[in-house]
């Protein structure tokens, strides 16, 4: 059987070039690459990392209900790792 990952990224011109669109659609993209190659406990640690940052709710884009940009929620990822 063959697996393919793909990211299918929505339609938000609006947003284009202005750090304001979520990460976390790419981030799922990720994190079934992962999971493609074998590497589940990455893509574990990545799942709950972002899940801590969303139960905490401080650094989420406008989508979400916050104020953050890109890079900000996507720091605040990392940071969770």
């Amino acid at each position: 059987m063959s697996h393919r990952v793909a990211l299918l990224p929505g339609d938000a011109p609006h947003l284009a070039g202005k750090g304001l669109a979520n990460p976390l659609p790419l981030l799922v993209s990720a994190i079934l690459m992962l999971r493609h190659l074998g590497e589940a406990a990455i893509a574990d640690r990545v799942t709950a990392a972002a899940g801590r940052m969303l139960a905490e709710g401080r650094e989420v884009t406008p989508d979400l209900g916050g104020q953050a940009g890109t890079r900000e929620m996507t720091d605040a990822i990392i940071a969770a790792l």
